[in-house]
Formats: C-alpha cells, structure tokens, sequence
C-alpha cells in the first residue's frame, strides 16, 4: 500500500512539473524534469528585488504570454533568487542552494545572468540582458 501511495505521489509531481510551467528552484527536480521531458533548463541568476534589469527581464520576456508559451513546450525553467530585503529572505537550504548554483554558474556574480543547460546540467549557452541574444539562444 504504501509503494502504491508512493508511485502516485510521484506521478502527480512528475505530471505537475512536465505539464504546468512554472519557475523551479530546485536544481535536481529541473534536471529530472528536463531528463522526462527533452527540455532545456533555463537558468536565471536574477536579484528579486533589488535589481532593475532583472525586473526589466521579468517584464520583457519571462512575463511575456509569447515567452511563457514557448517555454512551455521547451524549457523547463529555474530561478536561482538573491533577495537583499529582508521580508524577502529565503530559507537558509536555498540560500545555500543558490549560492551553489552560483558558484558552478556565475562565479563573476553577474544580475541577471541566464544559463541554458542540457539536462545534465553542461552549459550550453548564457547571457546577460540582452534580449536579441536571448532570443537567439532559446530560440523562440
């Protein structure tokens, strides 16, 4: 009984992350998910709310109905989060995580800084803002 309640908990989590696109923060579930479903993970490095080209990114491609149709067909999508307001803080497990990804990723400490990655976590391309750039490299 319980391998069965098992196997339907992970259905329900695979089937959430494969058909509902929606920014991961986890690392090892975008892998997964990039692995189950062929898809790109596209990484952003971006200061939530301290950084105005990142708000700029938000507002002109992530938030954009073109980009969130594209990227659900092709992207699995990961925020890496570096919150300086305090109301805004993380918990300390993604702080760390972050700073993680930060390390393998961004080691100039760019914002906002978009990684492609294949679903082994290879970097396949990055950028800063640059929308052009962006659009060529995701491709949409």
């Amino acid at each position: 009984m319980k391998k069965m309640i098992c196997i339907v908990l992970l259905f329900f989590e695979t089937h959430t992350i494969v058909n509902a696109q929606s920014w991961l923060t986890d690392f090892e579930k975008a892998k997964s998910s990039a692995k189950v479903t062929s898809k790109k993970i596209v990484l952003v490095f971006q200061g939530s709310d301290w950084c105005a080209p990142c708000i700029k990114l938000d507002k002109d491609i992530w938030d954009t109905e073109v980009f969130k149709a594209y990227s659900k067909d092709h992207s699995v999508m990961l925020k890496a989060y570096f919150p300086k307001r305090s109301k805004n803080a993380l918990a300390k497990e993604q702080q760390e995580h972050n700073g993680k990804l930060a390390e393998t990723y961004n080691k100039n400490g760019c914002f906002p800084f978009v990684v492609v990655l294949d679903e082994n976590g290879k970097v396949l391309g990055s950028t800063g803002y640059k929308k052009r750039h962006l659009q060529n490299i995701l491709r949409f």
